[in-house]
């Protein structure tokens, strides 16, 4: 997943994105995304494929007592350390497939628009219940699986270039899709919806929430926010280890 991130071309454009520019505040989901979080004071936080590092700015502005954020893109853990950096952060760059994820080591577990590059998620939720403290939270946001089943992840588009409606197929096949962002390729995992929440279920997870994002009213009169109304993008969901 790190190299199309570390690459020039996509790189420069991903920086000139509101989420990059402004940080959470440029994140439509944030708001949702924010309530699903639990209380961080001298809490340990891992940060899985923390890019800028945003949240882990958030949960040291929080309290909590550590915030470990992982990403394997070295391009993005430079601005993370050059924008987001000190204190009780630290950065490392690591793959969330090779991380050890160490015994009862977390409070909360987070992961933002990240997962949907994993092949393996049950693996991936195994280690990450290992790794949470009981009580512990994970929270994380990936893309909605009618979003990840869309053809090329775009819109029909009539002649005048108005949206027209979004492709769907091949929904109960998981696996690699190949998708176009920011001008560039890109490879991401199509996860069903019972993937992700029988997943966690069968890990011994409790689900605590489950919240499709909307953009916010005050976002809906940019050009083509009104289309997000159209069809889900992203999947927000609150887990909690017994």
């Amino acid at each position: 997943m790190s190299g199309v991130y570390d690459e020039d071309g996509f790189f420069f454009a991903y920086a000139q994105m509101d989420r990059s520019q402004k940080g959470l505040a440029g994140a439509a989901e944030w708001g949702q995304l924010r309530q699903l979080l639990p209380q961080m004071r001298g809490k340990d936080v891992l940060d899985l494929g923390c890019g800028y590092g945003w949240h882990c700015r958030y949960a040291a502005e929080q309290g909590a007592r550590s915030v470990l954020g992982i990403d394997c893109s070295e391009r993005m853990l430079a601005q993370a350390r050059r924008r987001n950096g000190g204190g009780q952060i630290t950065y490392r760059a690591c793959a969330l497939e090779q991380f050890p994820f160490p015994e009862q080591a977390y409070d909360l577990i987070l992961s933002n628009l990240v997962l949907h590059y994993v092949e393996d998620l049950d693996s991936l939720f195994a280690r990450v219940f290992a790794a949470l403290r009981p009580k512990g939270v994970f929270v994380f946001n990936i893309e909605h699986p009618v979003f990840t089943a869309g053809v090329g992840q775009e819109w029909v588009l009539d002649a005048q270039g108005k949206a027209l409606y979004w492709p769907v197929d091949d929904y109960f096949y998981p696996g690699e899709r190949t998708t176009h962002f920011l001008g560039h390729t890109v490879k991401k995992q199509h996860h069903t919806l019972t993937q992700l929440l029988m997943g966690l279920l069968s890990q011994g997870f409790r689900l605590e929430a489950v919240v499709e994002a909307q953009p916010p009213e005050a976002l809906l009169a940019q050009a083509g926010m009104r289309d997000e109304m159209r069809r889900p993008m992203m999947l927000l969901v609150r887990a909690v280890k017994p």
